[in-house]
């Protein structure tokens, strides 16, 4: 399910002024560093950079308390691993989040934006 504006709202204030949410995706941590995790986390790409955001805890997943890493926008997010024996994960900055497989697709088009225009798709509705 696509986050609501109220959990962007959220978001903002944690970023830096006149930073533009692009993507935004929640993941639950399996490991931080080499602690084991189940922390909540949102992962915030923007116009400028990455905000990992900690959230209060598992009720509250949708409820960024903190930020706990930021990276330059040109990190890539990807490549998604879906053949574990979790769900799809993803290391960001060192966090290994399991994602719901709805946000492989918001991975993915985070990582081509940094391909350049070059490599995005036609649009499939072009004018005429």
């Amino acid at each position: 399910m696509p986050l609501s504006a109220k959990v962007r709202d959220r978001c903002r204030a944690y970023l830096k002024p006149g930073e533009e949410i692009r993507y935004v995706f929640p993941g639950t941590s399996v490991r931080i560093g080499d602690l084991p995790g189940m922390v909540p986390f949102l992962v915030v790409v923007t116009d400028g950079g990455i905000a990992v955001l900690g959230c209060s805890d598992r009720f509250r997943k949708h409820r960024p308390n903190s930020v706990f890493d930021r990276l330059p926008r040109d990190t890539r997010l990807g490549p998604v691993d879906i053949d574990g024996s979790l769900g799809p994960t993803v290391d960001v900055g060192g966090v290994l989040l399991e994602i719901d497989e709805e946000y492989i697709p918001v991975i993915r088009a985070a990582d081509l934006e940094l391909a350049g225009g070059a490599n995005l798709p036609q649009d499939p509705l072009p004018e005429l």
